[in-house]
């Protein structure tokens, strides 16, 4: 196997050509759940198919599930206008939502005996990493997952 040796602007370059970005906004309500969904699930398909990238069965239920969780949150507490963006570079799949929710979500104390509300401690077990910024209006919740499943010791699967 012949091994290839780039510099820090190729490694940019080749970066740049894997990503692929998409994006979809929603008058949030429960319907829209699932339009979510379908977009995430679409979104990594067509990154399969038409861009090479490996992705996962795991990888496209993980996403789908973290969309569906993110999306029911914007119904329940901000229902109104979200913005739904993700982009994959190949190795990562980043997920970006915005609501126009003016309260930042915070995952409860551990209770085996609460029903419902487990929503944000799920995607905080399945994203490599979960972040929440106060916009000028709303919020942005920025989670990522990996696209492979890793037999690594880090792995979070």
């Amino acid at each position: 196997m012949k091994q290839v040796a780039m510099d820090a602007q190729e490694r940019e370059t080749v970066a740049v050509e894997r990503t692929v970005r998409g994006s979809a906004s929603y008058d949030m309500a429960s319907g829209e759940i699932a339009r979510a969904r379908a977009f995430v699930r679409d979104f990594l398909d067509t990154a399969r198919s038409q861009r090479g990238l490996t992705v996962s069965a795991r990888a496209v239920e993980i996403a789908q599930l973290v969309v569906s969780e993110l999306a029911t949150n914007v119904c329940k507490y901000a229902p109104g206008p979200c913005l739904l963006d993700v982009e994959t570079d190949g190795i990562l799949l980043d997920i970006s939502m915005w609501d126009s929710g003016p309260f930042l979500p915070a995952a409860s104390p551990a209770d085996p005996t609460r029903i419902g509300q487990h929503g944000l401690e799920l995607v905080l077990m399945v994203c490599q990493s979960f972040a929440v910024h106060r916009e000028t209006v709303g919020k942005r919740l920025h989670v990522q997952i990996p696209l492979q499943e890793s037999t690594g010791a880090s792995s979070i699967w």
